[in-house]
C-alpha cells in the first residue's frame, strides 16, 4: 500500500511540474510589452469554470493601469453576473528584461511573471474565500497579446497539484 501511495504522490508532483516554458513564444508577434499594454483604461470579460467545465461565474473587469518607470499599478474593479463586486489593486515591478513581480492584497507572497514574444506567464498563490473559509490556491496564468487592443488570458487553478478549474479572460484596451 505504501508503494502505491508513493507512486501517486510522485505522479501528482510530476503533473504540477510539467508545463510549457514561456521562451517557446519568443518569436511570436506582436511582441508584448506589459508596461505598454497595461497602461491606460482596459476592460475585460471573463468566466470561471470548475473542474468539470461548468461555468460557475461570469464577470467584467474595468482596469485603470498606470506606470511610473518600472512600477505599475493596476486598479481592477470586478462586477459579477450576480451583481456582487470586488476590487483588486496590483502593484507590478519590472525586475529585469521580461521579468516582473506582482503584489496584491489577496496574493500570498509575490506573483512571478515572465514575458517572451507575445506571451506572459504569471505564477502565484491567491487566498480565495469560499463559503466562509479562505483557501490558498495556485494560479498558472498565461496571457497572449493578439493585437494592440486584445489580449487573451487563461489561468489554471490548482491545489496540491490537483486542477480545480480555469479562469478565461478577454482584455480590450480602449483608445489604443
Amino acid at each position: 500500500m505504501n508503494k502505491i501511495w508513493l507512486l501517486l504522490v510522485a505522479l501528482v508532483g510530476l503533473w504540477g511540474c510539467s508545463s510549457v516554458d514561456v521562451e517557446k513564444y519568443r518569436s511570436e508577434t506582436p511582441v508584448l510589452d506589459l508596461r505598454q499594454y497595461f497602461n491606460g483604461t482596459l476592460e475585460a470579460h471573463g468566466i470561471f469554470q470548475d473542474r468539470s467545465g461548468e461555468v460557475v461565474k461570469r464577470f467584467t473587469v474595468n482596469i485603470d493601469a498606470r506606470w511610473q518607470g518600472d512600477v505599475g499599478t493596476l486598479d481592477e474593479h470586478f462586477t459579477y453576473a450576480d451583481g456582487s463586486t470586488q476590487r483588486r489593486v496590483w502593484t507590478i515591478t519590472r525586475t529585469g528584461e521580461g521579468r516582473y513581480i506582482g503584489r496584491a492584497d489577496d496574493v500570498v507572497g509575490e506573483a512571478r511573471g515572465e514575458e517572451a514574444g507575445n506571451a506572459l506567464r504569471w505564477r502565484y498563490v491567491m487566498a480565495l474565500p469560499v463559503d466562509g473559509k479562505v483557501y490558498n490556491v495556485d494560479f498558472d496564468d498565461w496571457m497572449f497579446l493578439m493585437d494592440e487592443r486584445v489580449m487573451l488570458n487563461r489561468s489554471v487553478m490548482s491545489k496540491w497539484g490537483f486542477r480545480l478549474g480555469e479562469v478565461t479572460l478577454s482584455f480590450y484596451k480602449r483608445g489604443a
